[in-house]
């Protein structure tokens, strides 16, 4: 395992030239990694279900654990390839996985948006059927640039995504959590989408229900928040033409952080 701190890539580096590898983004917060046993759930998870070389997950979180103490507020970034060789799709036999880790600004729109709410737009992208690679955090991240491309037409915070069958997935950046008379709901990841570190993490502590959900129900809900391990929780205010109700939402998210 080879752990790389630089700017550089090979340029036969299999996460190059296939997308071959996968990430996660953890937050630093006072010198910490927020969330770190399941940010390291999610590298496993990719790791077994995509066949690479076991990795030295000890080493690994020693190292980031000592990138992070050197910083109050930030972001951290863990990219994982499969290394560097072969020509073709096929993965050598013998190859040593590559893992890039960077430290960037924490966003700082962020704490604005906590207090406005999130003002969601349609996107005219929808995420094509992958179980095999279903709720994994990978490479192959066209469809997102495409939503982020999409999205730059529209005055809106940001954008929902639906599949092929136009079923609620999520946001371009997050996970959506939608409540209806106290009981929570999170769309079904079992063909597409991306399985977020901080959704995990508020199911722990709250019921949170997997369905499936069209954009005529997530309209009719009570509540609807987005999340990520970076943003959090944060309440969607408009979707559409729909204006969600303010003093509902906060009590929403202060009952999935158990501060209620």
């Amino acid at each position: 395992m080879n752990i790389v701190t630089t700017d550089t890539i090979s340029c036969k580096d299999r996460g190059l030239q296939y997308g071959d590898g996968f990430f996660t983004t953890v937050q630093i917060t006072a010198g910490q990694l927020s969330l770190w046993s399941l940010h390291l759930q999610r590298l496993q998870q990719c790791q077994e279900r995509l066949g690479f070389t076991a990795l030295n997950w000890q080493y690994l979180t020693t190292h980031c654990e000592n990138v992070a103490a050197e910083h109050q507020h930030a972001v951290l970034k863990i990219i994982v390839t499969r290394g560097v060789g072969g020509r073709g799709y096929t993965p050598p036999i013998a190859v040593l996985p590559t893992i890039y880790v960077s430290v960037s600004e924490f966003p700082g729109h962020y704490k604005q948006l906590s207090q406005s709410g999130l003002r969601l737009g349609i996107s005219n992208i929808q995420l094509g059927h992958q179980p095999l690679l279903a709720g994994l955090k990978t490479l192959n991240r066209l469809e997102q640039v495409l939503i982020k491309q999409d999205a730059m037409q529209f005055s809106v915070d940001d954008v929902l995504v639906m599949d092929i069958d136009n079923h609620v997935i999520e946001t371009s950046v997050g996970n959506i959590i939608a409540c209806k008379n106290g009981v929570f709901y999170t769309p079904q990841l079992d063909k597409c989408g991306i399985e977020g570190v901080y959704l995990k993490h508020l199911a722990q502590q709250n019921l949170i229900k997997p369905i499936q959900i069209k954009l005529d129900q997530l309209l009719e809900m009570d509540v609807v928040v987005v999340c990520n391990s970076l943003m959090e929780c944060i309440h969607v205010s408009q979707l559409e033409n729909k204006v969600y109700d303010l003093d509902m939402a906060c009590q929403a998210i202060r009952k999935l952080n158990n501060k209620v």
